[in-house]
């Protein structure tokens, strides 16, 4: 979508994304889409997705959700439950949908799911915007 580029653009140059493999699927407002394919080098001693993948996926999915207003955010607060295990091969999804949005902060809801549905975690996270008084 043309009214979202620059956030495409951003997720392609921003080298956390990159390093981590995360995929900027779709973008509309309130809502972004990320993905991850499992491999070797997002999994953790045990064979399953890091903890730590999951949660950069959840707050780079609920950041972006948060920024369709036009504005800069940064993630202020997050709750963040983890419920089954993701394993190599899976491509991991992380849905973001605003909630609330307010003058200075923005309520993201997010949930990551595996490539057959399963919910592997899900999480609020609070935004604020850094646009607001500068």
């Amino acid at each position: 979508m043309e009214q979202f580029k620059e956030l495409y653009e951003q997720a392609d140059n921003n080298a956390f994304v990159k390093h981590n493999s995360i995929c900027l699927k779709t973008v509309e407002r309130d809502r972004a889409v990320l993905e991850l394919e499992a491999t070797p080098a997002t999994l953790n001693p045990y064979g399953f997705v890091h903890g730590g993948a999951l949660f950069s996926m959840a707050d780079t999915a609920g950041g972006i959700s948060a920024r369709t207003d036009g504005r800069r955010y940064v993630t202020m607060s997050s709750s963040f439950n983890f419920l089954h295990s993701g394993i190599k091969g899976d491509v991991i999804r992380a849905e973001g949908r605003v909630r609330r949005r307010g003058h200075t902060t923005c309520l993201v809801e997010v949930d990551v799911s595996d490539s057959k549905g399963n919910l592997l975690a899900c999480g609020t996270f609070t935004f604020y915007c850094i646009d607001c008084f500068q």
